[in-house]
């Protein structure tokens, strides 16, 4: 199945399948009834402390994606999440304004490597 990656702001569309968010915290601006998520998995999200430590700054961005895989292998709802993608296919939603350098692109390394 495909993995696809958008931000919570850009419109949605037919392709992108089941609309996972994948931010701890809720979307500044976004109304839940507008946002077009089929579900929300905070639990897979950064912990708080490795998400304020980052703080989207593309100077951490290596060590936070090592931080971030390493919560993952004990993260029990990666397991959720990859039936959910074996299943259907899946865009994982995020609220941070870097394309580049987010938790979403992370995660889908993950799932890509399993």
């Amino acid at each position: 199945m495909l993995i696809g990656i958008k931000r919570v702001y850009d419109k949605p569309a037919v392709s992108d399948g089941k609309r996972i968010l994948v931010d701890r915290l809720w979307p500044r601006g976004v109304k839940k009834s507008t946002a077009n998520v089929d579900l929300w998995l905070k639990e897979i999200a950064p912990s708080n402390e490795l998400r304020k430590w980052f703080s989207h700054d593309p100077e951490k961005w290596e060590e936070f994606k090592k931080r971030y895989e390493k919560e993952l292998v004990n993260n029990k709802t990666l397991g959720e999440l990859r039936k959910i993608v074996n299943e259907t296919d899946v865009t994982l939603i995020y609220g941070a304004r870097d394309e580049k350098h987010n938790n979403a692109l992370v995660l889908a390394s993950a799932l890509h490597k399993t």
